[in-house]
């Protein structure tokens, strides 16, 4: 991977540049257009998350559910990382990763599987309609970046319209699970922020894969405690949802994120999960019998050209 990472920046330089434009006729814009796919990818993923839980939940309790997908997602990354002879980090990373651990592996599966617990799906997607405008935030505080002004507008723009049409879908009720989808916001946005500046210096899958792994400790011991005391129904729901969550979201939906993140930009690309709570409510609706109001195209109208913007907008 770093190979390729040495090969890809070469190849920027030698590649003939179009007339009049001042950048490479090929190699960032094909760059680019991976990143944006691969970061896709990952919202495509992340976008079940809810979803699956919510049947996740039909079969286990909110703390066997988070630390059974967490031990089996660690399985799945600790045998790639195995397979490929990856070495252990090194210490300057150490840090990053527990981060990384902390708010994306532990803290918002966690938090957001207990707010499931009372809460929709529908009304839970406040805090992926949130999600790009504080990862943004923590980027721009964390590593430096500083998006122009009309990346602001259209990324605040586009986070109030998915707040109105969630907190509307919810009945615009507040419940007591906010509290945990605050805080699971806060957590995940400092997860993907760490994450992103990681991937830029090692492989995206590799990030998740270590994180995954520094957890064992920690989730195996939870996860014999609480199948001890939640009780357990297997169901092909829960069963789909557990395996979905665990493989899915956990892993193969980060490592696409991460490398896209690296790929186009911690800002930039926290911005395409504009699209989520969007892309949660048409698999709520395919997959837990929820219903649209007809306020959902014109809302992911509005959302697609926020996206537009902020994805032309210079960082």
């Amino acid at each position: 991977m770093r190979a390729q990472d040495s090969a890809t920046a070469q190849t920027a330089i030698a590649v003939p540049v179009a007339p009049g434009s001042g950048r490479p006729a090929t190699g960032r814009g094909s760059a680019a257009r991976a990143g944006t796919l691969q970061a896709a990818l990952g919202v495509t993923a992340f976008s079940l998350t809810f979803p699956a839980t919510a049947w996740g939940l039909e079969g286990f309790g909110p703390w066997s559910l988070v630390a059974v997908r967490t031990v089996l997602a660690a399985v799945i990354a600790g045998g790639c990382l195995l397979a490929l002879r990856v070495p252990f980090p090194g210490r300057r990373h150490w840090v990053g990763l527990a981060v990384v651990a902390a708010g994306v592996v532990l803290g918002f599966p966690l938090l957001t599987t207990l707010a499931l617990q009372t809460s929709t799906t529908a009304h839970a997607a406040v805090v992926v309609g949130l999600l790009p405008l504080t990862t943004a935030l923590f980027s721009a505080l964390r590593v430096g970046t500083r998006p122009s002004r009309t990346f602001w507008v259209a990324a605040s723009a586009g986070a109030a319209v998915v707040i109105a049409f969630t907190v509307q879908q919810s009945g615009g009720a507040l419940t007591n699970a906010d509290a945990y989808l605050f805080a699971a916001l806060l957590v995940c946005a400092a997860g993907y922020t760490e994450g992103g500046r990681l991937a830029r210096v090692m492989p995206g899958w590799q990030v998740i894969g270590w994180a995954l792994v520094l957890c064992l400790p920690v989730t195996v011991p939870v996860a014999a405690i609480a199948l001890s005391y939640e009780p357990v129904q297997l169901t092909a729901h829960s069963v789909t949802g557990l395996l979905w969550v665990a493989a899915g979201s956990q892993f193969v939906g980060l490592v696409v994120w991460y490398r896209g993140m690296a790929a186009i930009g911690i800002p930039k690309a926290s911005q395409l999960q504009l699209a989520q709570p969007l892309l949660t409510l048409v698999w709520s609706v395919l997959l837990l019998g929820e219903h649209l109001t007809p306020a959902a195209p014109l809302t992911a109208a509005a959302v697609l050209v926020c996206i537009a913007v902020t994805q032309r907008a210079r960082g």
